[in-house]
């Protein structure tokens, strides 16, 4: 055993950032032309509001702190499943200086409560700081959405992963072979707390002069590997499988491979993604995207363990509905033509006559609504791309 297993902190918090620069991720928000570093760093305006939305474990919690340290307030940290609105009110109303005041899962307050902070957010009381895993358009009220900026966290790269992993692997003097770090990262999914806690796992289980391998990582997860790599041969081999099973509107091999991708954590984001696509390309009725969608949308607001239903409901409609192809070959063939000749001039007769001059030099002139002429360019008159 590496290190004494009764730490005062899990090792998450130990490494947790305290500062901009030590942060890991999410460039968009804390790049040197992000939007947290320059409100940070222009702090002659009263600093906003915000609300924090992003999947688990990507730092929203760590660059709150890191704010509230930035502004030189109070900060109070709170939870909408555990802590009740008249706990914050006492700590608003007891602090001279406006505090930093998060809320950690904010979703979780009613619509009254969500109000309460509404005078205090307008008055410049508090900066609040909500942080959530689902969509605030659904979940939090239209008037504190007007009153703060919605910041949007996105899922960590491997390579954001790899950083933080080699931190905590770091920390305990230990080592890990390339495959084990591979498959922790891939089971991870994306969230740096599940990485940070593995890893503290795996390094109690690991025997001095050892380095941490797969079947470790496994004991950590408690969670057998599946394969399937991101970057490899199998993810392609099994998406390529899902699509073609939908395709021949094979309902029981689709839904297997579908089976596979969530069992071993692909991102269901993607999975829903290329069910949209599919819909476009492969399904008769326009009804289908509308199906897809809804399944991106569900797995957006929803996610795992509960989102692989929606995705399992998509994947029996994509599968058992008519196949069609044809929208989507008609529109290969003219980008074909688009790529061949470029830019060819659009007739005049449809152009839009914004000005007078365009008028004048014959735009729009000739244009009737429910003409049967070719409106394609001149060098293309009478392509057909689509069947009659």
């Amino acid at each position: 055993m590496l290190y004494n297993w009764l730490m005062d902190k899990p090792l998450a918090e130990i490494l947790r950032p305290k500062s901009l620069d030590e942060f890991i991720g999410q460039e968009h928000l804390v790049g040197k032309n992000g939007i947290v570093s320059l409100l940070l760093k222009n702090q002659k305006t009263n600093f906003p509001s915000l609300i924090f939305w992003g999947p688990p474990g990507v730092g929203k919690t760590t660059l709150a702190r890191i704010i509230a340290r930035s502004l030189n307030r109070n900060y109070f940290e709170f939870s909408a499943v555990s802590s009740s609105i008249k706990e914050v009110e006492k700590i608003v109303n007891s602090e001279e200086n406006p505090p930093v005041i998060v809320i950690d899962e904010i979703h979780r307050f009613n619509k009254s409560q969500q109000a309460k902070f509404l005078p205090w957010v307008e008055s410049g009381k508090i900066v609040l700081i909500g942080a959530t895993t689902e969509n605030p358009s659904f979940e939090v009220i239209s008037p504190l959405l007007s009153r703060t900026k919605i910041l949007v966290f996105k899922q960590l790269e491997k390579e954001e992963l790899e950083k933080i992993a080699q931190k905590g692997i770091n920390y305990f003097k230990a080592k890990i072979k390339n495959d084990a770090l591979d498959f922790l990262i891939e089971s991870s999914n994306g969230d740096a707390r599940i990485l940070l806690n593995t890893i503290e796992v795996a390094a109690s289980l690991l025997k001095k002069g050892k380095m941490i391998d797969t079947t470790i990582v496994e004991q950590a997860l408690q969670k057998k590997q599946l394969m399937f790599d991101k970057k490899g041969e199998e993810f392609y081999n099994l998406i390529s499988a899902y699509i073609k099973s939908m395709r021949a509107s094979d309902v029981d091999a689709a839904l297997y491979y579908l089976a596979r991708m969530v069992e071993a954590g692909q991102d269901p984001l993607y999975i829903a993604r290329r069910m949209v696509v599919f819909a476009s390309e492969d399904v008769a009725s326009p009804t289908a995207l509308v199906v897809a969608n809804s399944v991106f949308q569900a797995c957006q607001e929803i996610g795992y363990p509960e989102c692989q239903e929606n995705l399992a409901a998509g994947t029996v409609y994509l599968a058992t509905a008519k196949k069609d192809r044809s929208a989507y070959e008609a529109y290969m063939k003219a980008l074909e033509d688009v790529r061949q000749f470029g830019n060819l001039p659009v007739p005049l007769k449809i152009r839009n006559p914004v000005t007078k001059l365009m008028e004048q030099i014959g735009y729009g002139k000739g244009y009737e609504k429910y003409t049967k002429e070719s409106l394609l360019p001149e060098k293309l008159k009478g392509r057909k791309y689509s069947k009659p």
